[in-house]
């Protein structure tokens, strides 16, 4: 089976993070590492192939710096990897990330695309869905457990109130939870295999996609201003003097919890 893996670097999430003037996430200055769920969707396509046979790509859409999270990602047992940069990529939507991912996705022919369910960056889970629209594939999102027969994928759905069962024949794009297995940690061996593995490389011409239709000319959406999150106060002290209880709920009323 022929599997592919999306792969998106992003910045820590137990780090600081801030937008740069232009108002997207300040890459540069960050500590830039795999988005956690992703990792989930490795450990998914390696656990498939040892069970099946076949090769897992990684695919990643990102600048120059996202090469440090490509061979992590190698070095957990994937067998390559495909990175397309362009520096007219900076500043795209998810709609315009998505038509770049399904074009690189048409050129590899898989049976089945992995994805983790969101990214710590943007948080918009809405990438598989776009990509199973662009490619005309089944969209089977949000497991948190695959079974692979043959060509046919059941997933179960996780969902609020439990899980929901869906079946659905490849090629197919699956979206996973961090409820779905645990990830590997790679092995020195692994780390050093990592180095040798094929990473290609490829730009917006090579894939027929025109610069106006991504960064920031092409996004269908814009951010207008932000904040940064207020300081955290020191909180309300409540003292007891026999009318303790009148005050906690004359506080909680003032705060809309009563």
């Amino acid at each position: 089976m022929n599997i592919v893996v999306l792969v998106k670097q992003v910045p820590d999430s137990g780090a600081e993070r801030s937008l740069s003037a232009d108002y997207s996430v300040d890459r540069a200055s960050a500590s830039n590492v795999i988005n956690e769920m992703d990792e989930y969707a490795i450990e998914e396509a390696l656990k498939i192939k040892e069970a099946h046979g076949g090769e897992v790509t990684v695919l990643t859409v990102g600048p120059g710096g996202a090469t440090d999270s490509i061979r992590k990602a190698l070095s957990m047992g994937p067998d390559k990897a495909v990175h397309v940069q362009d520096d007219a990529l900076h500043g795209s939507c998810a709609v315009a990330t998505s038509k770049v991912l399904a074009a690189a996705l048409r050129t590899l022919n898989a049976d089945l695309i992995i994805s983790g369910a969101e990214s710590t960056d943007g948080r918009v889970q809405v990438v598989p869905h776009m990509l199973a629209e662009l490619l005309g594939v089944a969209a089977l999102t949000g497991a948190r457990k695959l079974t692979v027969d043959g060509s046919q994928l059941t997933v179960e759905r996780q969902t609020d109130e439990g899980y929901e069962i869906v079946t659905a024949a490849t090629p197919a794009i699956v979206s996973v939870w961090d409820t779905i297995n645990e990830p590997r940690y790679p092995s020195f061996k692994g780390i050093m295999a990592a180095k040798k593995k094929p990473v290609q490389s490829l730009a917006l011409g090579d894939l027929g996609i025109d610069a106006g239709e991504v960064g920031f000319a092409g996004a269908s959406s814009q951010v207008i201003e932000f904040t940064k999150r207020p300081v955290r106060n020191g909180g309300a002290k409540v003292i007891d003097e026999g009318n303790g209880g009148e005050q906690l709920v004359a506080y909680l009323a003032t705060e809309k919890f009563v």
